[in-house]
């Protein structure tokens, strides 16, 4: 029997250090696990577990109530010349050239954003990486990064590009990869405007400026599923 979705009528984006919150690092890991394996796939650079511990990654959490289980999440990794990005464990050994595009933005502040899911329940919602990669964006920029990479596959790439990512034409197959299988790609980009974001739509870069500006906030968006709205809650006070 196939089971209901929830009445979604709130969503809340949370970002925190994750060396800072042990326990909702865990909500992430799981929610992210069951998305992965849904989709047969156990072998991911931003599966892994070991960034919890690591002082220089910030995660984006998603919930339909305050503090509850993880609907969505994604995350931003800094560069710190010792950990190497996910990306760079990804396509690193099928492309070398990565750790030099990587090397030459450190001191100017770079990371990436990784780990960007969302579960069955707010599928649909029209929310999924698109806010998610936009609180992403301003979260970078309160870090103090100036460029951002990331790894998208097919189903967040359009994304990726109207948020003001470039495809890294340089590297792989015109910046593509056989990645995490042999039967699927993955596609490398990168934005080397963080601040102005001049290729994104405009929608996002406003979106992007106003959670700059006032990183605590709620706003309405309309809920694509039904006639109704949702309210969407931001805090990204890195408190």
């Amino acid at each position: 029997m196939e089971q209901q979705k929830p009445h979604i009528d709130k969503l809340y984006f949370k970002a925190f250090r994750a060396i800072d919150d042990p326990e909702s690092c865990m909500k992430f890991i799981e929610g992210h696990r069951h998305v992965l394996e849904i989709f047969g796939i156990t072998q991911i650079s931003s599966a892994k577990v070991d960034w919890m511990h690591n002082p220089n990654v910030h995660v984006i959490l998603v919930t339909i109530e305050e503090n509850g289980k993880a609907m969505a999440g994604s995350r931003i990794h800094q560069a710190d010349g010792v950990t190497p990005l996910p990306i760079e464990d990804a396509v690193g050994f099928m492309d070398t050239r990565i750790h030099d595009m990587v090397n030459d933005r450190m001191a100017a502040g770079t990371g990436e954003m990784c780990g960007v899911w969302n579960s069955w329940e707010i599928a649909g919602l029209g929310i999924g990486s698109y806010f998610l990669s936009q609180v992403g964006l301003a979260v970078s920029s309160a870090i103090g990064l100036t460029t951002l990479f990331g790894l998208t596959a097919p189903a967040t790439y359009r994304n990726a590009v109207r948020g003001g990512f470039r495809v890294i034409t340089e590297i792989g197959i015109n910046g593509r990869f056989y990645y995490p299988k042999e039967d699927l790609t993955a596609t490398a980009v990168l934005t080397d405007e963080l601040e102005t974001l001049p290729t994104a739509v405009e929608e996002v870069r406003n979106h992007v400026h106003s959670f700059r500006k006032n990183p605590r906030q709620s706003f309405q968006i309309p809920n694509k599923t039904n006639d109704g709205f949702i309210d969407i809650f931001i805090d990204i006070t890195l408190e």
